[in-house]
């Protein structure tokens, strides 16, 4: 808000001063060692002034304090220009938005693009697990944000439920379930199939043991082990359509989509449609032909199709196999244009990690090459691997950390710690384990989005949820903080007219006004960090100024007023951004 104020004043004081059109103005914060509120940059400028740094610099701070009304002062360090505000700006500035109930949030009207945003996308072999939770983190959180800039959303998945490893889960249980169901077993339906898949697995390399002892090679053994040529065969038989096979099939999704839809309520998370690969996979074949006669693509001489992204610093990538099944290109394809189909979306996100850049980047050129006009606007929301301490969790099956063992493992810290540190009193066993719930996934989904997506990162499960530093839990307590003077207030807050505010007051303000473009910001650039960062800078900000201030007990009605209300704004914003994060905050901690 401040620099597009400052930007109408400047382009005023350079066109009066040097008869110059400007519309590329830059700004930075002022350095915490000088004084002033906003600082210029003045170098662009001398080819227009015809002076140094410095002489600009004055000149152009001189026209400001004399013709706009809300600048105090202004200094010049090495040619830069440092603007102080008046202090009256920033309290009625507060006031204009202390009223807003939907501060920074733009509405979304008829005329709002459409922004698809895909992400988890999991496979029906296994549970979720944490891999995904980055995944389902991310895409949540960006698509959240996109619709507080004021777009329509929605958000959509792919879910893997054919092929092969989808077999392998199918052939153990005949083999070795004994008609086990989650009801009878008592086990989630998306961890009991993944049991299956591992037990697979597990008899699938004991038989390749077997035949190598025998003294067949291993490759030969690899394709010959009996209980494999079982899966072959299912799939075989589910690709024809086989009533016996399918109704398996689709017996055991079901059970794994139940377990999803408990993992995905748990994590607060939802989709306004989800897509199956069993529907998909032979989508984007029409397409092929279509790109053939179009010359996007070419037939080798063994029947496979293939582009030619050479001219644009690739290689060659098959988009159809010589006996004319798809490949997952292919899929993606026809995916795509059945989501636009769908939607008529002006942008589409692909949450996927960073090992498939060069899927993504060959997808969208194949889109643009075949004429679609959006393929430009498609974007792969790349993100790091996330990485744990040694030791520090096991999973179910010794292999994948399941999600659900994940979360049930913060929660139990967040007990712990909240224990120790004594903050439950008052609290009943509902609510604490309510409370352990919100600050146990709260660590969770902040410590994975305040890091810069395309990082790698190293996630431990206790720093995560300490209640110092840049973690949910302090936020959270913040929040807590403010609705607990909130509670002590028994008269209504009503600001005062006017009011001469201190530093850190103006401090808080000046951090409430960016809120509005910060969404923009973590909107445009996808990335939920931006946002996750600007909220902990707020609440350290306000819990310096909390322990310095008298709030409640502040030497007058009206600064008792000002100082509650700046309070409740605060953890308006606190609220909003963490919601946007996927986060709750707590009343009382």
């Amino acid at each position: 808000m401040i620099n597009n104020l400052i930007f109408k004043e400047i382009s005023s004081a350079l066109s009066d001063l040097y008869s110059a059109e400007i519309k590329d103005i830059q700004f930075q914060s002022t350095r915490k060692e000088f004084a002033g509120d906003i600082t210029l940059v003045v170098f662009p400028f001398l080819s227009i002034s015809k002076k140094n740094p410095s002489a600009t610099a004055n000149e152009i701070g001189l026209y400001l304090k004399k013709n706009v009304s809300f600048i105090k002062d202004f200094n010049v360090i090495n040619g830069f220009l440092n603007i102080e505000i008046k202090n009256i700006f920033w309290f009625n500035h507060f006031s204009q938005i202390f009223y807003l109930k939907k501060y920074g949030i733009v509405d979304i009207d008829d005329n709002s693009p459409t922004y698809l945003i895909e992400f988890s996308s999991p496979n029906t072999n296994k549970p979720i697990h944490l891999g995904h939770l980055r995944n389902n983190f991310l895409g949540y959180s960006v698509a959240q944000i996109i619709k507080a800039s004021g777009k329509n959303v929605k958000k959509v998945q792919v879910i893997n439920d054919r092929g092969i490893h989808i077999c392998k889960s199918m052939v153990a249980w005949q083999e070795f379930g004994n008609n086990e169901t989650p009801l009878s077993s008592g086990v989630k339906g998306d961890h009991l199939v993944g049991k299956y898949y591992v037990e697979f697995d597990k008899n699938y390399k004991k038989q390749v043991a077997e035949l190598v002892e025998s003294g067949m090679e291993k490759d030969l053994a690899e394709k010959q082990a009996p209980i494999f040529l079982k899966a072959k065969d299912m799939l075989i038989k589910w690709e024809a359509n086989d009533t016996q096979v399918r109704n398996l099939w689709k017996t055991m999704n079901s059970w794994v989509y139940e377990g999803f839809a408990d993992t995905y309520k748990r994590l607060g998370i939802d989709f306004d449609k989800n897509y199956y690969e069993s529907n998909t996979y032979l989508l984007g074949k029409e397409i092929v032909e279509f790109g053939l006669e179009k010359e996007v693509f070419f037939r080798k001489e063994d029947g496979s199709v293939w582009i030619d992204l050479s001219d644009e610093g690739l290689d060659e990538k098959i988009v159809l196999r010589s006996d004319g099944t798809a490949v997952y290109m292919t899929q993606d394809i026809g995916t795509a244009i059945q989501r636009h189909n769908d939607f008529k979306f002006s942008h589409m996100a692909y949450t996927v990690a960073n090992e498939q850049d060069y899927h993504f980047k060959v997808l969208f050129l194949i889109l643009d090459k075949l004429g679609y006009k959006w393929a430009k606007n498609c974007y792969h929301l790349s993100y790091g691997m996330v990485d744990l301490p040694s030791g520090k969790m096991k999973s179910r099956e010794g292999t994948v950390i399941d999600a659900d063992d994940f979360i049930d493992e913060m929660v139990n810290t967040a007990q712990t710690i909240a224990n120790d540190l004594g903050k439950l009193e008052g609290l009943s066993n509902e609510d604490a384990n309510q409370l352990y719930e919100i600050v146990g996934l709260g660590a969770l989904k902040y410590f994975m989005l305040k890091v810069d997506p395309r990082k790698r990162m190293l996630f431990n499960p206790v720093e995560s949820v300490d209640f110092n530093g840049n973690t949910g839990p302090f936020i959270q307590y913040a929040y807590a903080r403010i609705q607990s003077l909130i509670r002590k207030r028994v008269k209504k807050v009503v600001l005062p007219e006017s009011l001469i505010i201190l530093d850190k007051e103006q401090v808080l303000i000046k951090k409430l006004l960016e809120f509005p473009s910060i969404i923009q910001d973590a909107s445009d650039q996808y990335s939920p960090a931006i946002l996750a960062n600007f909220i902990y800078d707020l609440v350290k900000n306000y819990n310096n100024y909390y322990q310095s201030t008298p709030i409640l007990t502040a030497s007058s009605e009206d600064k008792i007023n000002f100082r509650l209300a700046l309070s409740i704004k605060v953890g308006e914003i606190i609220k909003t951004g963490m919601a946007l994060l996927g986060c709750s905050v707590p009343k009382q901690m």
